[in-house]
């Protein structure tokens, strides 16, 4: 087994011991985040327990549970096209964790942009991410390796775009004048950087809370009989539409602008935390 598996493995087990800690203290409900929200056997357990559930931003919520999410689809397509509007062309992409459906609805808009646009999906400009900062960092080195490098880079969340900020200030790229940065989720991290993220607004906090709201309103647990016609899914869309802050600019010289290394510098994007 690798380490990353034996890792998943370890973490699945806690997450396990951790629901049944909850449901012997006798929970009254509980939210399930990513990558939780997607946990099979968290979700078979509450639904024993008869525990009410909520969903926040699962791609494929279960019919037993309340959910919340955005059209994460749509939202990525929408930030691609932002990106292309301000004259960018070869656009990076990384990607976040294969096992969340979310990843993949979010690579479905970057490539519908792209193709929408008449522009041919470049299979070396995507690059695979986990969600995590170090994932990030892989995947912005990657990219910016390339013969002939992005001038702007998508990444699926928060946290891996700040890792690509990082990158590009290691390899003394000025952020977004040689290079375009756009993350997704708008968590702290966004703002926890300089320069701040434009990224994608996911109101996670609010969704979960409007939807727990719900279940102890409607006290809907797993296992209850229900109209399996009418799932109690609320798609709750938040509004797709970029935060523009300052990681975001037209490329430097063009569309075909090379942002490769010019001096080397000692930047670092994090505020307390070195790349």
């Amino acid at each position: 087994m690798s380490r990353s598996s034996s890792r998943n493995a370890t973490s699945a087990s806690m997450s396990l011991e951790v629901t049944r800690h909850l449901i012997a203290g006798g929970i009254d409900g509980i939210v399930l985040p990513p990558p939780l929200c997607e946990a099979e056997a968290i979700l078979d357990l509450l639904a024993e327990a008869r525990i009410p559930t909520v969903s926040v931003a699962s791609g494929r919520p279960s019919d037993d549970v309340l959910a919340v999410r955005i059209d994460d689809r749509e939202a990525a397509l929408t930030m691609t096209r932002h990106i292309m509007a301000l004259g960018h062309r070869r656009i990076g992409f990384i990607t976040g964790n294969p096992n969340l459906s979310a990843s993949a609805r979010r690579l479905e808009g970057y490539g519908a942009a792209l193709q929408e646009a008449g522009i041919a999906v470049d299979e070396t400009l995507i690059q695979p991410g986990l969600y995590t900062y170090r994932s990030g960092l892989d995947a912005a080195e990657a990219l910016l390796a390339l013969p002939e490098p992005p001038t702007a880079i998508f990444s699926s969340n928060d946290d891996m775009a700040a890792a690509t900020v990082a990158v590009a200030h290691r390899r003394g790229l000025d952020v977004p004048g040689d290079l375009t940065v756009c993350g997704f989720d708008d968590t702290i991290m966004s703002t926890a950087i300089w320069p701040e993220l434009t990224t994608v607004y996911q109101p996670i906090a609010d969704m979960a809370r409007d939807r727990g709201r719900d279940a102890r309103r409607r006290d809907l647990s797993p296992g209850r009989s229900r109209d399996r016609r009418s799932p109690p899914v609320a798609r709750l869309h938040a509004d797709p539409s970029p935060v523009g802050r300052r990681t975001a600019a037209a490329p430097a010289r063009g569309p075909g602008h090379d942002p490769r290394p010019k001096t080397a510098i000692n930047r670092c994007s994090m505020p307390t935390q070195r790349a």
